[in-house]
C-alpha cells in the first residue's frame, strides 16, 4: 500500500501500475509526475495555499483538480504530510475499465476515432477520460495498488517552464499511453 504522507517524488514512481478509478473509468497509470511545494518553483503550491490550490494542503490520498488553460481538467494526488502541499500530476495511463465512457467523453463526433493508446494519454485527456471537475477536489481518490512493480524511468519534467530540469517525471518505458512530446524518449 502507498503511504500518501511521503513526499511527491517517493510517491509517484510507487503510482506507476497502480489503478485509479473515478466516474465508471479505471486507468492503470503509466506516466506521472511529482511537484514538491514551497521547494519547487513549478508547483501550484510554490508561493502557499490559495482558494484554488486548498486541496494540495489538505489530507494525502485526495485529488486536487485544476482548469488548464481553460481546456481541461488535470488531475494530481495529494502527497506529504497535510499542510505541505506537494501532490504528483497524473499524465498519462491505459483505459483499463469504462472504454465506451472513456471514449464518449473524448471522442468528438467531428473527428477521426482515437487510437487506444491515446485515450488518457497526457494529463487532460486522462482527466477528461476519468470525467475529473473542479467538484472533485478533495475527495478521496479510489486507487488499487499494483501487483507488481514495472521497470520504470524518470527525467525532467515536460510542459512547464521552471524548475523543468528536475527529475521529477517518471513514466513505464516504451508504453504507448506515455507522452511523447519532441525531444523527450517514451
Amino acid at each position: 500500500m502507498i503511504d500518501f504522507t511521503q513526499t511527491a517524488d517517493v510517491v509517484a514512481p510507487q503510482l506507476l501500475g497502480c489503478l485509479i478509478t473515478h466516474n465508471g473509468v479505471t486507468v492503470r497509470l503509466t506516466e506521472v509526475e511529482a511537484y514538491l511545494g514551497a521547494d519547487d518553483p513549478a508547483a501550484h503550491t510554490y508561493n502557499g495555499k490559495t482558494a484554488r490550490n486548498a486541496a494540495m494542503f489538505g489530507p494525502p490520498g485526495r485529488l486536487y483538480v485544476y482548469f488548464s488553460y481553460g481546456i481541461h481538467h488535470n488531475g494530481n494526488i495529494v502527497c506529504a504530510p497535510e499542510g505541505v502541499g506537494q501532490g504528483c500530476l497524473m499524465r498519462g495511463g491505459e483505459v483499463v475499465a469504462g472504454e465506451a465512457l472513456a471514449r464518449e467523453r473524448r471522442q468528438r463526433p467531428d473527428r477521426a476515432l482515437i487510437p487506444f493508446e491515446n485515450l488518457a494519454r497526457g494529463p487532460g485527456n486522462l482527466g477528461q477520460a476519468l470525467g475529473l471537475g473542479l467538484g472533485d477536489n478533495g475527495t478521496p481518490v479510489e486507487i488499487t495498488p499494483r501487483t507488481h512493480e514495472p521497470e520504470w524511468v524518470a527525467g525532467p519534467r515536460i510542459g512547464i517552464s521552471k524548475n523543468a530540469d528536475a527529475p521529477w517525471r517518471f513514466w513505464i518505458p516504451r508504453d504507448k499511453t506515455v507522452s511523447t512530446p519532441r525531444g523527450y524518449p517514451r
